[in-house]
């Protein structure tokens, strides 16, 4: 990868001033397809019956919560 980079950089100083801007704004547009939202779809995804389930957390992993047997 660092090869690429290294190219991208050289093809980069090469453009001139016209071309800086649009291709900026391509690069800004592929960045933005990229983004992921928040919350990520499963987050909340699972629903406790107490409350105090992160008061709880260091007994619960201690438990082996989460751990395939």
């Amino acid at each position: 990868m660092a090869g690429e980079r290294d190219e991208l950089r050289r093809l980069v100083e090469e453009l001139t001033d016209d071309q800086v801007s649009m291709t900026l704004a391509e690069v800004r547009e592929q960045l933005r397809s990229v983004e992921r939202p928040w919350p990520p779809a499963w987050f909340g995804a699972a629903k406790a019956t107490r409350t105090d389930v992160a008061g709880r957390s260091k007994d619960l992993l201690a438990d082996g919560f989460g751990r395939a047997e």
